[in-house]
């Protein structure tokens, strides 16, 4: 499978019976959108008249029936391809809330990724970013994401998702580590620290913190442990184009 249609749940088991009423839909949709008099030849052999006596030939289709047929027929096209986009849709973001995960340092783990949105990334429960830094030691964070005019996709499809009113930045932590963050602004950098004396260890789960800042981040550099600048990122939920892309030339 190419790399788009990552191991999690994989919604793709359901275009078999997809296809099977996309093929039925467009078996008497086409020939009808074309000549609905066909279809209802065709149809016509399958009744019986009482006492087995042989079928009559069809009578023709008058115009008002021409044209409540095609409308049916379009109709049942719709219906066709609605289903082919609710599949497609449902796969653009299980895989991209996966694909975000990833990013921001997510482990596989099968259990959480057979449903990412909901189990392996989600928006903060408790852990807002405020506070202050009380142990020995820090530990560094390991990337963040600046937010400017249009807001990430994923977080609108993550469980719990933050409110995005006034949102800064964006911090995915893991989740066993994530009520450790602390960012602290000052006028010349803002500072982000795992507020731990022990590394994070691998997570299967992201936790994903916004945080609002007093004023715009300008050039103000973000660093943590040792003021060591953190990696920017900026992962999302692929674009429609791509995902069509994608599935069109399985890379």
């Amino acid at each position: 499978m190419s790399p788009y249609l990552a191991a999690v749940r994989n919604y793709w088991a359901l275009l078999p019976a997809i296809a099977i009423c996309v093929g039925l839909l467009l078996l008497y949709a086409v020939p009808t959108l074309v000549n609905p008099q066909w279809t209802s030849s065709i149809l016509g052999l399958f009744k019986q008249l009482p006492g087995g006596d042989e079928t009559e030939e069809p009578a023709p289709l008058g115009p008002k029936q021409i044209h409540s047929r095609r409308m049916l027929a379009g109709a049942l096209v719709l219906g066709a391809l609605a289903l082919i986009g609710f599949n497609v849709s449902l796969n653009r973001e299980a895989n991209g809330c996966y694909q975000v995960a990833k990013a921001w340092g997510a482990a596989d783990d099968r259990k959480k990724d057979a449903d990412p949105c909901v189990d392996k990334i989600f928006g903060a429960f408790l852990s807002d970013g405020n506070g202050e830094v009380l142990e020995d030691s820090q530990q560094p964070v390991p990337g963040y994401q600046v937010v400017k005019g249009k807001q990430p996709t994923y977080l609108k499809w993550i469980q719990n998702p933050p409110k995005r009113d006034g949102v800064s930045l964006v911090f995915g932590v893991g989740f066993n580590c994530s009520s450790d963050l602390k960012v602290t602004e000052a006028d010349d950098k803002i500072t982000a620290v795992i507020d731990n004396t022990e590394p994070c260890p691998p997570d299967g789960q992201i936790e994903v913190i916004t945080i609002k800042l007093k004023k715009p981040v300008g050039d103000r550099p973000i660093v943590t442990v040792d003021g060591k600048p953190i990696p920017k990122i900026d992962p999302d939920l692929p674009s429609w184009g791509t995902v069509l892309k994608e599935l069109a030339t399985g890379g």
